[in-house]
């Protein structure tokens, strides 16, 4: 079964500095860290893809509109107090190794070395529709 793993990020919820104020060590072992953890999951054959994305200012919301002109809006977005930071993507035997993977990477270092434990969201990617629908 493959199973998407969402970092989450907001700043009201993190108990860790803003990651612009870490140190070049910091960022070098955070960085290291999901590296090695990709590495790994490479080697076991459960990694699919794994993408660290831009910081949210970056990002544009598009609608369609009703003659087909997509409408597109423009970041940061103020209301917005989480972001999508990355994700993975593994091939598991078990949903449990899943599980596992996520808190692995729920661990990854941050200032003074010491584990972020940020919220990683896991879901099931599907394969197609219901059968029932």
């Amino acid at each position: 079964m493959k199973y998407m793993l969402l970092m989450q990020f907001s700043r009201q919820t993190a108990d860790f500095a803003p990651v612009d104020s870490w140190t070049q060590e910091e960022l070098r072992a955070h960085i290291g860290f999901m590296r090695d953890t990709n590495l790994k999951l490479s080697g076991t054959g459960e990694l699919v893809d794994a993408q660290g994305l831009a910081m949210p200012d970056t990002a544009k919301i598009v609608r369609s509109h009703a003659n087909g002109t997509p409408v597109v809006t423009e970041g940061p977005f103020a209301e917005t107090k989480e972001f999508l930071a990355g994700w993975w993507i593994v091939d598991c035997e078990e949903p449990g190794r899943a599980l596992e993977i996520a808190a692995d990477i729920s661990a990854a270092p941050g200032p003074k070395g010491e584990p972020l434990n940020m919220p990683i969201e896991v879901r099931q990617v599907m394969s197609g529709p219901p059968s029932d629908l």
